[in-house]
């Protein structure tokens, strides 16, 4: 059995006027990539945002490398190092250098020296092929370079999972591709990962795992060609017919 990493029991968000999640339970095992799909409000990106805690539970737990993060005695911001997350907006700091937002994390929270910080911060720029970059300003990038950035900054923590929240859908269609290749080529490392997203290919082609969401539920997963070529659920059924 492969270890499992992330493991989700009976998650219940509920909000004032809508109930997000409705006791969603799943098991991540390190080296999955798990795509999350499904319509918009149908509870993806509240999950996401729930397994480091941007979001609270109204109940349920979520276990990370056996801690239970919704235990207030665990320090979320110990466990939060161990998570990367890049959203849809880059968030990068505008009056920083791209090697400034880089090495800004890993000298504060994990006490790296500046040498250390910005040697691992070149090594992952030059892999995403951004290394002539480290000095520009996140306002001289296009909008595909800025999340291969954001992907990167994330990368510099050396995290064990990596949570993305529809990291292509602010982007120009021309640039979505070079995003998607960093993506790739982190699933071929076994980087374990979670990825809210509409690409249907990228779910094809990646993911060892995907994931269809409706009204805070969990309809159908399954391996991707079973997925996508012999669903069961009538509703992803519909939904896939609308958007391949």
């Amino acid at each position: 059995m492969s270890e499992v990493i992330i493991d989700v029991k009976d998650l219940v968000v509920q909000f004032p006027t809508l109930r997000a999640l409705d006791g969603v339970s799943v098991q991540i095992s390190r080296g999955e990539v798990v795509a999350v799909i499904g319509p918009s409000g149908s509870g993806k990106s509240t999950f996401l945002r729930c397994i480091n805690q941007l979001e609270t539970p109204t109940s349920g737990h979520i276990f990370f490398e056996g801690k239970d993060v919704t235990d207030p005695k665990n320090d979320i911001n110990k466990i939060r190092q161990r998570m990367g997350m890049v959203f849809q907006q880059f968030n990068l700091f505008p009056h920083m250098t791209i090697l400034q937002n880089l090495t800004l994390a890993p000298m504060k929270l994990q006490h790296k020296s500046k040498e250390q910080a910005e040697a691992k911060a070149m090594e992952l720029l030059k892999r995403v092929g951004l290394d002539d970059r480290a000095q520009n300003y996140p306002t001289q990038l296009s909008g595909g370079q800025k999340q291969r950035i954001a992907i990167v900054r994330a990368l510099c923590m050396e995290p064990d999972v990596m949570l993305f929240d529809e990291p292509t859908s602010a982007l120009d269609p021309e640039m979505v591709g070079e995003v998607l290749e960093v993506m790739r080529d982190l699933a071929k490392e076994n980087m374990t990962m979670v990825v809210v997203t509409h690409e249907m290919g990228f779910a094809k082609e990646v993911a060892s795992r995907v994931i269809f969401m409706e009204n805070g539920h969990i309809i159908e997963e399954n391996e991707p060609k079973q997925f996508f070529e012999s669903p069961e659920n009538q509703r992803l059924k519909d939904f896939l017919n609308k958007v391949l």
